[in-house]
């Protein structure tokens, strides 16, 4: 999907070079990446880089200046796939909120349809990157006399819109990108637009970092300079400790407008000449060299469908340089079924090599690969020396070969085996997968009765899946039940980069066996995730929690430092009045929430699911997201239903509304067909076939049907019996075909070259 969208956009700035502007420009004429440059990046050449509207062209006919017209020769025949002309910006404001490790970011902008007649329409599809793990919370689009905004409603009810109206093209391009389609927009028409999502800081050595995809491209830029360009950037940060914050880098000259304990405020505004041709980035550092924490106490808001108050603490590692870092045993145990070949297989196979490479000689660790059969590095746990470290390297290379089959259960329990005696040592499973298999939840439940009886230290799993085959949510669940940490990649882009993430992450840890103390005297508490996950010197540890009854004045956060001596620490209470704390770990919420939905089947927590993504506006897998259509419509005598309403001109409307569905972009629980046919991971679906392409696909099995049951000599033997006007049907039939398909082809050409060629 993102390299036809590429492709579509390469398509649209051939055909804005028809755009005629006259001589007062103030940029020159899109310009197309030379062969090189494409060759170089065509992976992500034309993909979005910041939030970005194009005009979808099918007729490019249609494609021309509303304002002056170039009287271009016309263009015959059609765009398929449709090309995508970026349109140009007119104003942009930014505002970023920032709340303890998450940023909650909403783009405000203005863009016109600049390359339109003014007589005609076209769709214009809006884009939208986001940064680390991010998730689209809303979109609002504001033309005249029309309105859309997207809203969230029951997967029940999407099914039943879905029988009366079709979905909207849209969803995610990539696992970054979310793509929204406003239909039918008049040439020369400005949209003001609204999106918002939240996404993740990053943490590094007690720093954080915060990057928002912020670089327009330069053809995005008025064409005309009288056309004045506002660019304007609001950044706060509410880091929620109380203490100085403060700043270590910024890619844009923000001016500090507020300076308090643990929060900071800054402002950018400014007239340019071209928008912003680089991302935005913040850093910031807040935290001490030791391990601190916190407590946040926060009511239920009014409208929250869990009326139960609310807490959340935190644990900051801090630098950790003079901490004794955990004696580590590891097993990596690895899916090499045939859906792992090339690319997925090999950047696993780097990945895991490069953390052998950081293990201590005190460490120890073993490889496993299943497929249908399970096979070992070593009967037992090797020591990390040097030696041992590069045989299993090149046991990698010489065994991880592809075969049939996924069966996981029996690799997994090989390792908590080898794992059960531990004594003085954090052990870790790292559970690589890109499949899904029918027994998970026998699976949960057999890894739940063996980590219960492993010990006071037992095997932390964690787990890794690649792309969207696998269950994601089986994963999570199994990473939950052992205080685990889970990592996911949709694409095969990143396999590497995310695996390292991973491993560094666990391999870091600094603080485990984490408890809060006393928090068994309340009447009701649920604590997300429920058990809680180690501290680590690559992230920091935040929990969410609801609770019933009078909560304690005074909190202790409990653990095991490396050496195994106990850790104790007092966590300041305090009231959360400005940190939206349901909205800050609303994603995170919702999908602990749903992988316990998915391992007990509970209806009564699927109905919870639903409520709380409706009212924060996180997508769920049990939610649909829909577009609502508002029309303004004069009003007339004869009129007496609808909403009516007065407009801006004193003149008497009508509003009508329409609801428009839009694709369902969960990524579901799983796909075991495709596990089992061992099909690669990967992001995105298959176009499926258009009318023309299943006709000429049945066509050619028909002929090569009558082909395989015919020799040579057969067909001219029926040949020479065929008379005159029977011959000549068949050429005339044969003709028009070859006619037709010309036809289509030339309008492709046509289109691509913008009607120059």
């Amino acid at each position: 999907m993102a390299e036809d969208f590429a492709r579509a956009v390469e398509d649209g700035l051939k055909l804005a070079k028809r755009i005629y502007f006259g001589n007062d420009r103030a940029v020159a004429a899109p310009r197309l990446a030379s062969p090189m440059e494409r060759a170089a990046s065509a992976a992500h050449a034309h993909l979005p880089t910041a939030p970005m509207v194009y005009a979808v062209i099918h007729e490019p006919g249609i494609v021309d200046n509303p304002d002056l017209p170039s009287y271009q020769p016309h263009v015959h025949g059609r765009c398929d796939p449709p090309a995508l002309i970026p349109l140009q910006m007119n104003a942009i404001e930014l505002d970023v909120d920032c709340y303890l490790d998450t940023a909650l970011v909403t783009v405000t902008g203005s863009w016109r349809v600049h390359c339109v007649m003014g007589s005609k329409r076209c769709d214009c599809r809006i884009a939208i990157p986001m940064g680390e793990q991010g998730s689209i919370l809303g979109v609002e689009v504001e033309i005249p006399r029309k309105s859309y905004t997207t809203q969230l409603i029951t997967a029940e009810d999407g099914h039943e819109l879905e029988k009366t109206a079709q979905p909207q093209s849209g969803g995610f391009l990539k696992p970054n990108i979310f793509t929204i389609t406003i239909p039918q927009v008049d040439g020369g028409t400005n949209l003001s637009i609204k999106m918002s999502w939240s996404q993740k800081l990053t943490y590094n050595e007690g720093e954080f970092f915060l990057d928002i995809p912020f670089h327009f491209p330069e053809y995005v830029t008025p064409a005309v300079k009288k056309i004045s360009k506002r660019e304007k950037i609001y950044l706060s940060v509410n880091a929620g400790t109380g203490t100085e914050v403060l700043c270590k880098g910024c890619s844009h000259p923000l001016k500090e407008k507020m300076r308090k304990a643990g929060k900071l405020r800054f402002s950018y505004e400014a007239d340019v000449l071209k928008w912003s041709n680089t991302d935005f980035s913040f850093s910031y550092t807040a935290s001490s060299s030791n391990i601190v924490g916190g407590l946040f106490l926060q009511s239920a808001p009014v409208q929250d469908v869990d009326q139960r108050q609310i807490f959340s603490f935190y644990l900051f590692p801090g630098k950790q340089q003079r901490t004794k870092a955990f004696k580590r045993e590891v097993v990596f145990v690895v899916d090499i079924s045939k859906s792992m070949t090339g690319k997925p297989l090999e950047d696993v196979k780097n990945a895991i090599s490069t953390a052998l490479s950081k293990l201590s000689p005190g460490d120890s660790f073993n490889i496993m690969s299943f497929s249908d059969d399970t096979s070992l590095f070593s009967t037992s746990m090797e020591p990390a020396t040097p030696d041992t470290v590069e045989r299993g390297i090149e046991w990698m290379n010489k065994n991880f070969v592809v075969a049939d089959g996924t069966n996981v259960l029996p690799p997994l329990e090989k390792a908590v085996e080898m794992l059960s005696n531990t004594r003085g040592s954090l052990p870790m499973i790292f559970f690589v997968t890109d499949g899904s298999v029918e027994d998970e939840r026998h699976i949960c439940d057999a890894m739940k009765k063996r980590l219960a009886s492993a010990g006071s230290v037992c095997p932390r799993i964690h787990t890794f899946g690649l792309g969207i085959f696998c269950n994601h949510y089986f994963l999570q669940m199994l990473a939950n039940l052992s205080r685990g940490q889970h990592e996911s990649v949709y694409n095969t882009d990143h396999i590497e980069e995310r695996l390292d993430k991973l491993f560094t992450r666990a391999l870091s840890t600094v603080l485990s066996n984490i408890t809060i103390e006393p928090l068994q005297n309340l009447d009701e508490i649920e604590v997300y995730p429920s058990n809680i996950p180690d501290l680590t010197s690559a992230s920091p540890l935040m929990i969410y929690g609801r609770y019933r009854g009078k909560f304690p004045e005074k909190v202790k956060a409990n653990g095991l430092l490396g050496d195994m001596s106990s850790f104790s620490a007092d966590l300041s209470v305090q009231s959360a009045k400005d940190i939206p704390l349901d909205k800050v770990f609303a994603k995170n919420v919702i999908d602990l929430l749903t992988a316990k939905a998915w391992f007990s089947e509970d209806k009564q927590l699927i109905e919870k699911i639903t409520k709380l993504s409706i009212q924060t506006g996180v997508p769920s897998e049990y939610t649909r997201m829909i577009q609502l259509e508002n029309t303004e419509e004069a009003l007339k005598p004869s009129d007496t239903g609808g909403k009516k309403q007065t407009g801006s001109n004193g003149e008497k409307q009508k509003l009508i509304s329409r609801t428009i569905p839009l694709q369902n972009f969960g990524i579901g629980f799983g796909d075991t067909t495709a596990t089992r046919e061992n099909v690669p991971p990967g992001f995105g679906e298959q176009r499926a076939p258009d009318a023309a392409e299943k006709f000429v696909k049945a066509a050619s099995s028909c002929c090569a049907s009558l082909c395989n049951k015919c020799c040579c000599m057969c067909c001219v033997q029926c040949c020479t019996k065929l008379n005159d006007q029977c011959v000549l049907v068949f050429t005339q039939l044969f003709t028009a075909l070859a006619c037709i398909a010309c036809f289509e082809c030339c309008s492709n050409v046509c289109c691509a070259c913008g009607g120059d060629e």
